[in-house]
Formats: C-alpha cells, structure tokens, sequence
C-alpha cells in the first residue's frame, strides 16, 4: 500500500466521522505494531511521525519500508511525517526516502526567513506530492532535545498566521496557543478564541502540538475550531518507558526480549486508543 501525504489522510479521516486525525510519534520501531493495532481498533486512519533524531537513529528508508508494509499487511491508510525539522538536507532525505509529509520548523526564526525558507520546502514537496506543514510562534516545553522556556513562549498571531499562509501556501499549521511540549503532569490552557480567529482567517488545516497536556474537553472542543492535526508522544514514551521498567525489573536475562515489551505495546495501543475517540 503506497503512503497517503496529510491531505489525502484526513479526508479519510473525515469520511469515517473524524474531526482531526492524531499524528503519533515512533519513538522506537517496536512500538510501530502499537499503533497499526490502535488504527485498526478504532477504524481509523494512522498517521505517524518521525523526529529527525529518531530517523537518523532507524534510518529513514527502514522507517518507509516498515511502515509501508504494515500499512499494506494490515489494510490501514497511512501517512508518515517527519516532524519539528528546521534542516533543509534532513528534510530532502526524507523526501527521497518517500515520507509522504513533512514540516519545516522555522518558528525560531523572523517571520520573512522562515516564510522563505518554508517556500523552498513546499515548492519541492508539491512537485512530489508530499505535504507540508509550517510553524508559527513559540510553543513551550521541550521536544527531541529541543527547549523552549516559559518566558520565551510566543503565541501564534492572526495577522502573521494570515500572511504566512498565504505567502508559503502550506498544507497545514502549527499554531502556538496555550499548549506546552512534553508537557505531563499538568494541563495546558487553550486560547480558544485565538485559534478561532487564526482558522477563520487562514482557512486551511490547524495543528495541535502537545497534545498530551490538553485536557479531553479542550481536546474535544479544539477539534471543531479548526484543529485538524493533533500531536501526540510523551504520553505513549511515559507509558511505554514505564512498562518496560517493570518487565524488565522482573524478568529474567535469559527471558526472551518480546516478553518485556508486549506489555509496553499493549499501553501505547490504549494511549492512541484514548486519543483517537476524542476527535470524533
């Protein structure tokens, strides 16, 4: 089965009565089996994301072929994005590997450099058909090994979300609005009415970064104002990391691996589980 870009992914999605699709990061190949059961559980569209360092870590052309086959073996439409990349060469690779999506990060940058540098990436994913998504503003926390503090947090604007859109023409974006990467223990404060302000004027698909942190009434309200893409990875590697410090605590060395992380698998399916019965 060839791999769906985020456009073609979520009109599924939408057929079968989803508001948004979740985007669920790999941490670990092991886990992938996870989340084709959790899609197949839930009747449900896959889409997973990869961060740079976990495709350079895998290989970019394992994770393709890996997830193309399970895709095609278990009958589940699925998109593969790599995440949060600001590396132009990273992103290429990606391409030429056959990812069907990816994002260009250039919150971190002025608003005219990354709307440059975002028109260089969607003028060579459109030629492939591959889908783009952008950023705007500063979103919190931290992410594969990337941080940003409280006091540098920047929420997305109406007026720049407006601009850049229209200059870069992307797919999708990501919108600074409350939520906190790696965010765990606590729960994020949505700002409901900037990012329906921010959907009204740009009128493509929003997506939401740390989805771990927001409550399930946020969750559910968000996706009906404008939010089509929710991200979702610290709460399946907490689950998963946990689990497997448990199995591996009781085991024995001469248990066979698989027996420590079913149990590991078994959580992430649930997690994703939760997570998707909240965009209907």
């Amino acid at each position: 089965m060839s791999l769906y870009n985020f456009n073609d992914i979520l009109k599924i999605a939408q057929e079968r009565d989803f508001k948004a699709i979740g985007s669920f990061n790999l941490h670990c190949i092991e886990m992938l089996p996870a989340f084709f059961k959790a899609a197949k559980n839930t009747h449900s569209p896959l889409m997973i994301q990869i961060s740079t360092g976990t495709a350079e870590y895998l290989g970019y052309r394992l994770l393709v072929d890996a997830v193309c086959s399970l895709a095609d073996s278990e009958n589940v439409p699925t998109c593969l994005h790599l995440d949060h990349c600001s590396d132009l060469t990273a992103i290429k690779t990606a391409m030429d590997a056959g990812f069907s999506s990816v994002m260009y990060d250039g919150s971190h940058l002025g608003l005219k450099e990354n709307i440059d540098n975002t028109q260089i990436v969607v003028k060579m994913a459109h030629a492939r058909n591959i889908t783009v998504e952008g950023e705007l503003g500063a979103i919190g926390g931290s992410e594969d090994g990337k941080s940003i503090a409280a006091e540098n947090i920047c929420f997305t604007t109406v007026e720049d979300a407006k601009r850049f859109v229209d200059e870069t023409q992307v797919d999708m974006l990501a919108v600074s609005i409350g939520t906190v990467h790696g965010l765990y223990t606590g729960k994020a404060q949505i700002q409901h009415q900037r990012l329906q302000d921010i959907s009204a004027a740009t009128g493509i698909p929003l997506v939401l970064h740390g989805g771990t942190g927001v409550s399930d009434d946020d969750m559910r309200k968000a996706v009906t104002e404008g939010i089509n893409k929710v991200n979702v990875g610290t709460e399946m590697n907490v689950q998963w990391v946990d689990k497997c410090k448990t199995t591996f605590e009781k085991g024995k060395v001469n248990d066979s691996v698989r027996k420590f992380l079913i149990p590991a698998n078994h959580a992430v399916t649930n997690v994703l589980m939760e997570k998707i019965a909240l965009f209907k």
